[in-house]
């Protein structure tokens, strides 16, 4: 299937088979959301996976008792992870361990350490958080190319999903993504025009 079929057939699944996605698959596409873009490779994300069944039915008040998370095969929550230091220091060693230069290291280092230093806690989760949905971005045209559904879901309780996963305070749950097989049927896509959209 060609990018821009997927990109038309995909859309916001409300209610999944509950059949199981083989593992085999999830692995790819944790691949492909592996190699999202992000901003100087900085990767400010991290993604519980969850599978397990009682799990899914202890979340799923906390998200407005949303069928898709008790249905669904795989629940991603993708968290913003604002503990950048650990993250510097992984793109440091990232870099030395695939043979790149002294030079550019130091030259991305400068800019991600500069940029970094210069934002509040506050501006560091907002910068976070808008890479996590880069990273939905691969996961659910992702899930598509390989057979499968997904729903984008921003409506939830993010405080509620941190207790019940037990998440440390840098990992703060931005956005979820189900994935499964549907059981429902999509409307007709409707979006602006491009008139609408660019100028």
């Amino acid at each position: 299937m060609e990018f821009k079929d997927i990109v038309k057939e995909r859309y916001a699944t409300k209610l999944f088979d509950g059949a199981k996605i083989p593992d085999e698959k999830i692995d790819e596409l944790l691949e492909i959301i592996r190699l999202a873009p992000s901003a100087l490779n900085m990767q400010p994300w991290k993604i519980k996976v969850v599978t397990d069944r009682k799990l899914k039915e202890e979340l799923r008040p906390a998200t407005f008792n949303q069928e898709q998370i008790t249905s669904c095969s795989h629940l991603l929550v993708l968290c913003a992870n604002t503990k950048v230091d650990e993250l510097l220091e992984k793109n440091s060693r990232i870099m030395k361990d695939t043979g790149v230069s002294d030079e550019l290291h130091d030259t991305r280092m400068d800019k991600a350490k500069g940029m970094i230093g210069r934002m509040s806690q506050e501006e560091t989760l907002a910068w976070a958080k808008c890479h996590a949905y880069l990273a939905m971005g691969n996961a659910v045209n992702g899930a598509k190319s390989l057979g499968f559904d997904s729903c984008p879901m921003a409506g939830f309780e993010p405080d509620e999903y941190s207790r019940i996963l037990n998440l440390p305070e840098h990992l703060v749950p931005t956005v979820l993504c189900p994935l499964g097989y549907a059981a429902d049927a999509p409307i007709p896509k409707m979006r602006f025009q491009k008139e609408d959209i660019f100028f």
